[in-house]
């Protein structure tokens, strides 16, 4: 699987395209005039693994506490650049709010939202020169939800005229794909670089998305955000964007993603990025945690033991991966098996770094813990649970910290570099 060859985008600190590993990005849904709400939840997205973070621009109060936003995230000794999300009237509040300017790092632009007629261009090159001015890249995000009316209608009109026209749903596509090109090409004539621009094209539909990105990423080298819009909820939204990403990203298409779930009511906003991880880390494009493997469960296993160490497990590592990363490095390869009866047990935490393969129903009451393959305990009694993390966390101490010594899978010592 070879990745796209995309230009390189800076934002902030984080690289975008050319070849770097591809970025996780989330979006607050506070109010973003209240900047005490949405520096919170900004520091949430970016504890849980967010590297961009996308505020809402819609009001002179909103771009007011923008550098408020930055102020507070600074305090708390957090960098994750910030992404102004405007429509409609971005130029007005880039013009009259510098200071919300500057303190942004990177302006996403939606070229169906920014003007209509003679005022489109002049409303758009406001908001290219004070990208310019400020040294801030830029996206172009194109939705089909609020695409170029105009745009649309001439190619509408042009379709029609063809001896053999195309299927309604062909020209929506396309006209995407021209609006983010054109809009592209605009901004370059303003004076921007490749290597300041960012293009989205985004829709709700699998399919339509699929052929979208296929096509925008035969005809451009421009790094490319990459998501389905209009998700929805739960597994619904999950699935659908893990089977359109999954598709792209195979593909080597998709320079950084977002996962847009809906959240349910009262909701943790930080779900998204965990299932942008997962999706990214499960395709073996990134680490960013140990990784659980559990068997699902079957007549053999009616107790529900394994299922709640599986969980305890997982947990504890989500837990403890933001000390971990720093002290440990390499921890985020880590392989884990909680395994539930003795048909796959052995063999699956075998494979593992660290496994264990409990008790199923009628077996004997005991746990083999495997270590880099080889058996090294049998746990038995109450505390299971208990004594095998106390042997995750040993082991990590033993095998990630910087300059100890662990074995390869082929039994082979290598040494964990210091960083």
């Amino acid at each position: 699987m070879g990745r796209r060859v995309s230009r390189q985008v800076m934002v902030g600190k984080v690289a975008i395209g050319g070849g770097a590993p591809v970025v996780v990005q989330s979006m607050t849904n506070t109010d973003t005039a209240d900047a005490a709400a949405t520096a919170r939840q900004a520091l949430d997205l970016w504890r849980a693994g967010s590297e961009l973070v996308r505020v809402t621009v819609d009001t002179a109060e909103a771009a007011a506490q923008v550098p408020r936003i930055r102020e507070r995230l600074d305090a708390m000794g957090c960098d994750v650049p910030l992404v102004g999300d405007f429509h409609f009237n971005g130029h007005k509040l880039l013009k009259d709010h510098p200071d919300c300017a500057r303190a942004l790092a990177k302006y996403r632009i939606n070229p169906g939202n920014v003007g209509k007629g003679v005022k489109r261009d002049g409303q758009f090159a406001v908001m290219v020169n004070a990208a310019l001015e400020h040294a801030k890249p830029i996206r172009i995000g194109v939705n089909w939800g609020s695409l170029d009316a105009e745009l649309l209608a001439r190619m509408m009109d042009e379709n029609s005229r063809r001896k053999a026209p195309l299927a309604a749903d062909e020209v929506m596509r396309e006209a995407m794909i021209a609006s983010g090109l054109e809009s592209a090409a605009q901004a370059r004539e303003l004076g921007m670089a490749a290597e300041q621009i960012v293009i989205s094209c985004k829709l709700s539909g699998v399919q339509d998305l699929i052929r979208v990105y296929r096509e925008l990423a035969r005809r451009c080298d421009y790094a490319l955000h990459l998501g389905l819009t209009e998700a929805g909820m739960g597994s619904k939204g999950i699935v659908a964007s893990s089977a359109a990403m999954a598709v792209l990203l195979q593909e080597g298409i998709g320079d950084t993603i977002r996962v847009s779930l809906t959240p349910e009511p009262g909701g943790d906003r930080t779900r998204e990025v965990l299932v942008a991880q997962e999706l990214l880390q499960t395709m073996g494009l990134r680490s960013f945690m140990p990784l659980v493997a559990a068997c699902p469960g079957c007549g053999r296993t009616t107790s529900t033991t394994f299922q709640e160490l599986a969980q305890r497990i997982q947990e504890y590592l989500r837990a403890q991966m933001p000390a971990w990363k720093e002290r440990y490095p390499g921890v985020e390869e880590m392989k884990v098996a909680v395994m539930g009866c003795v048909v796959n047990g052995p063999g699956e935490s075998r494979h593992a770094d660290i496994g264990i393969s409990l008790p199923g129903s009628n077996e004997s009451p005991a746990a083999p813990v495997y270590v880099d393959g080889e058996k090294t305990v049998t746990l038995k009694g109450g505390r299971i649970a208990e004594e095998f993390q106390a042997i995750v966390e040993n082991y990590v101490r033993e095998r990630y910290a910087p300059g100890a010594r662990r074995r390869s899978r082929r039994g082979r010592e290598i040494r964990v570099k210091a960083v």
